[in-house]
Formats: C-alpha cells, sequence, structure tokens
C-alpha cells in the first residue's frame, strides 16, 4: 500500500522514534513492504517510518538506479531496524541531498564518509556493514529521520539550499 508521505513541518517528522519491540510479525512485514511500496512509487532512494507517520525506528534504502539520483552508485536493498551508527573516520564530505518530505528542494549536506551500521532485520536477524560514499550518505539520512532530524537542519550555509530547478537550471530530475 503506498502512503502519503509526510513534508517538513508536520510535527510527526520532529519527533524521536520508538524502538522496535517485537520482529517477524505481521504488523512489522506489513510496515516494510507499504515502505517499498512507498519508496518505489516517489523514486525514493530511502524512506523512513515517520516519514509515512509511523513512529518507530524502521528505515529502509535501497537502489540500483534511481532518476532522483542519476550519478548515485548502486546501494544493496536493505531494511534496518533499531539501528545504530559507528563513525568510521572523521573525514566528511558535502553533497548535494534531497528528501521525499521536502519536495522539489535540495541542499548541501555535509555528511560523515565512512560508517559502520548495525541494527536488525524485519525477522529479528542481525545485520552489520561497513559502508562509504553514497551508501553511507543514504544511512545517515535516513536514520536522522528517527531523531526528528531533516537535512536542511544539516546545512552549515543556506546559501545552498533551495529548489531543485532553480540550482540545477535546465536538469531533467523527476519531481521529489
Amino acid at each position: 500500500m503506498i502512503h502519503p508521505i509526510l513534508r517538513m513541518g508536520d510535527a510527526r517528522l520532529r519527533r524521536v522514534a520508538e524502538p522496535v519491540t517485537a520482529f517477524d510479525t505481521p504488523a512489522l512485514h506489513r510496515l516494510v513492504a507499504d515502505m517499498f511500496d512507498t519508496m518505489a512509487a516517489a523514486n525514493g532512494a530511502g524512506l523512513a517510518a515517520p516519514q509515512i507517520g509511523v513512529n518507530l525506528r524502521v528505515v529502509i534504502f535501497g537502489m540500483a538506479h534511481n532518476p532522483r539520483y542519476p550519478e548515485a552508485p548502486p546501494v544493496p536493498r536493505t531494511v534496518l531496524v533499531n539501528p545504530v551508527l559507528e563513525p568510521l573516520t572523521a573525514e566528511q564530505h558535502s553533497d548535494w541531498e534531497g528528501c521525499l518530505s521536502v519536495p522539489g528542494m535540495r541542499g548541501l549536506v555535509p555528511r560523515i564518509t565512512r560508517l559502520r551500521y548495525h541494527g536488525y532485520d524485519q525477522f529479528g536477524q542481525r545485520i552489520e556493514r561497513s559502508v562509504d560514499g553514497f551508501h553511507a550518505r543514504v544511512v545517515q539520512h535516513e536514520c536522522d529521520h528517527l531523531d526528528g532530524i531533516l537535512y536542511p537542519q544539516r546545512i552549515r550555509d543556506l546559501s545552498q539550499f533551495g529548489f531543485r530547478d532553480v540550482l540545477f537550471p535546465g536538469q531533467d530530475l523527476p519531481d521529489d
């Protein structure tokens, strides 16, 4: 089922999400399936449960190719429940981000370049990966949603934040 995606300004996006306490349940499987349906319908690279109004620490991400990020490398399709992020470096890199909850906008966001994340899939199986680049950026972006943070809050120079079609005229990127 495709859900409406909450937009910046909705108080539910500012909450700190609650941990999942029961795995491999019909409700959790339905949530994950709905999140993948919603993400696919919106051409997203990831989605957090709070973005569809569900206050749980669940994120999904993954893509082979995404028209919103045409230059981005593939990211494996992942369900991550109760994630924990561990930086593997202090090095940061700034790159352009968008968000399904901030439609039509892009901003230059600094993110840690390498990290390890761990958590569980919807069945309760532990997941642990060390990642870098775009994969690390996507994980950080989605996990920020679990703590009530949207990417504009991470932007250091607001002159590098604006409408996608103004910042990148002539680029045929799909609508958010």
